[in-house]
């Protein structure tokens, strides 16, 4: 009998770019029917019979063919692991104890909450209520996961990057770090703190593509660099004008905060209205707390009028170096 949730599930995983196998003991005449009754596109169903046992004999055939008939639990392991080896990530479901080898060897096995017990033992994720239908939501939600891990990863090794160049700048020229305490916990909370707290919640559809960690270290690692040399910028030039100690922290505030919120905004896309809004809400209360007097004062700050437009120009410079960065490590 034909699940009656199968034909929209497959459908979803059809618009997802996500290839599904039919592979089955019965006739193959019979499965194809079945298949092209859920909207799949069968073909020429192929009796695994006619095929080999090993991965290397049913390469050719996993990797054209849609529907599989006569499939022992040998060949559906091998079909599994000709898929793998082909680069693709594979999701095995079943309910039968010729499914287990299989649902043992792909990525991920997904097993039915009334399949056999073996089944069950060597799946990684079982449907309790035996629900075809939950996959989609599976599906969005380990998206969602990696997606705004990368995105969260991001943030934070930028941070850490330009933190720690930071610190090694200022220890070349003999100076005085650049933050007090009350500055790191502003620019924190309104470039990383809040904003990973909403980002890591977000919904994200985005693929899972391999490479994360090249991905994130591409951006963040020159995004890091050019952050920090932006705030030691703005710093360095304040020192040399003669500000005081509050204005010349306050001038690498204003650029750190440039630079970040740009980071930012690069990680945030594509945008939609609540990310707008989250990111006028940290542009927001960055402003506020260099503007409004009681807030100013509370963050240890002191506005370098003279110092302002060149700290703010150093903070566009290193922001149009961050969206520079964001393109390039997108390009490759």
């Amino acid at each position: 009998q034909v699940r009656p949730d199968a034909a929209e599930t497959l459908r979803y995983f059809a618009e997802q770019g996500v290839t599904i196998k039919v592979i089955s003991g019965d006739n193959p005449t019979t499965v194809a029917a079945i298949a092209a009754e859920v909207g799949l596109d069968a073909g020429d169903p192929v009796d695994a019979r006619t095929l080999g046992d090993s991965a290397e004999d049913l390469a050719d055939a996993v990797a054209t063919t849609t529907v599989f008939g006569r499939v022992s639990p040998q060949q559906k392991q091998a079909m599994v692991r000709a898929l793998q080896d082909q680069g693709h990530v594979v999701a095995m479901t079943g309910d039968g104890v010729n499914d287990a080898l299989a649902l043992k060897d792909a990525d991920i096995g997904v097993a039915m909450g009334n399949g056999a017990p073996a089944t069950r033992a060597a799946a990684q994720l079982v449907l309790l209520d035996g629900q075809f239908s939950r996959l989609p939501t599976v599906l969005a939600e380990g998206r969602r996961v990696i997606g705004n891990i990368e995105r969260v990863a991001s943030l934070f090794i930028s941070k850490n990057t330009y933190a720690f160049m930071l610190i090694l700048l200022v220890s070349i020229a003999g100076l005085p770090y650049p933050f007090a305490p009350r500055h790191l916990t502003l620019i924190s909370a309104v470039t990383i703190g809040i904003p990973a707290f909403a980002l890591a919640f977000a919904p994200n559809t985005a693929r899972y593509r391999p490479g994360f960690l090249r991905r994130v270290l591409s951006f963040a690692v020159p995004a890091g660099v050019i952050s920090s040399l932006a705030i030691f910028s703005a710093y360095f030039l304040a020192r040399l004008e003669d500000l005081s100690k509050v204005e010349c922290q306050t001038a690498a505030t204003i650029a750190a905060l440039c630079v970040s919120l740009w980071i930012l905004a690069v990680l945030a896309r594509p945008y939609n209205r609540w990310k707008l809004a989250l990111l006028g809400a940290m542009a927001a209360i960055a402003v506020a707390a260099i503007v409004i007097p009681p807030v100013r004062d509370f963050f240890e700050l002191s506005v370098p009028l003279s110092f302002l437009p060149q700290a703010l120009a150093i903070g566009a410079v290193g922001a149009v170096g961050i969206e520079i960065t964001g393109r390039l490590s997108t390009r490759w």
